[in-house]
């Protein structure tokens, strides 16, 4: 399974909203809580592509998923686009003044 959804909005801008629209549709969506349900294996696998981008796993971190919104992969949206050349993207975004408070 690739990428088809690439979530590229910070979180706190709507992304919990976004992966249940996603879901509904049909789409199996990462979500910055995968990573807490997964522990330790997916904090290792970020950390690698915090470490090294170019040379981290997406495909293992992404398995079984084919959407992605909110951290920690919103931080690698412009990596995550070259390796899926083909997933849409969308940018959630918030006015900084409400984001902020």
């Amino acid at each position: 399974m690739s990428l088809k959804i690439i979530g590229a909005g910070f979180g706190r801008t709507g992304t919990v909203s976004t992966k249940m629209a996603l879901d509904q549709l049909g789409f199996k969506c990462y979500h910055m809580t995968e990573v807490v349900k997964k522990g330790r294996t997916s904090i290792q696998l970020w950390s690698n592509a915090a470490d090294d981008p170019s040379s981290a796993d997406w495909e293992r971190i992404f398995n079984g998923y084919d959407a992605t919104v909110d951290w920690p992969a919103a931080h690698f949206w412009k990596i995550l686009i070259d390796y899926y050349p083909d997933a849409k993207v969308i940018l959630n975004v918030r006015d900084p003044e409400k984001w902020y408070e």
